[in-house]
């Protein structure tokens, strides 16, 4: 027997009931359209419902793609450390206009972008504990592309 055989078939919601608990989900953290979209149709509503629940909440500020993508720029600014890039790719996941994900990222201050790129550098050279120059710049700026930092701005705070 499989796991799957045991599992209840899932719950199906009325538009009304789809929409309270995507209140729900909306007020406890940021939403963008698109996981609240997957979100309905999760309950089981077809594309009319979801796209006029999704209108509904957009109505009653449930859902602000601008405001979304204020917090998750902050947010993973702030948290893990991610750069521009890293945030970029991650709001066009949730499909994010463009205006929306230029707003996003000014919440993040050039000043503090730059510190923590260098916050970020000596952490990761006394992490390694290299006496080859050469070579532990090298980790250091492969490290901080894959958080998602300007390959440019990495080899100006290196050098410095």
């Amino acid at each position: 027997m499989f796991e799957d055989d045991h599992q209840k078939p899932k719950k199906v919601f009325s538009r009304k009931e789809a929409k309270l608990k995507a209140a729900d989900y909306c007020a406890y953290q940021e939403r963008s359209q698109q996981e609240v979209r997957d979100k309905l149709y999760s309950y089981g509503l077809h594309y009319n419902d979801v796209e006029e629940v999704l209108s509904e909440l957009i109505t009653e500020n449930f859902i602000n793609e601008e405001r979304f993508a204020k917090a998750y720029a902050g947010g993973k600014f702030r948290m893990k450390k991610w750069g521009r890039l890293k945030i970029l790719q991650g709001l066009k996941q949730h499909r994010i206009s463009e205006y929306c994900i230029k707003k996003g990222l000014l919440e993040i201050p050039e000043s503090d972008y730059l510190n923590t790129i260098e916050t970020l550098i000596s952490k990761k050279r006394s992490a390694l504990n290299m006496t080859d120059q050469f070579a532990a710049n090298q980790k250091i700026a492969s490290y901080l592309y894959q958080k998602g930092f300007e390959t440019n701005l990495i080899w100006e705070v290196l050098r410095k």
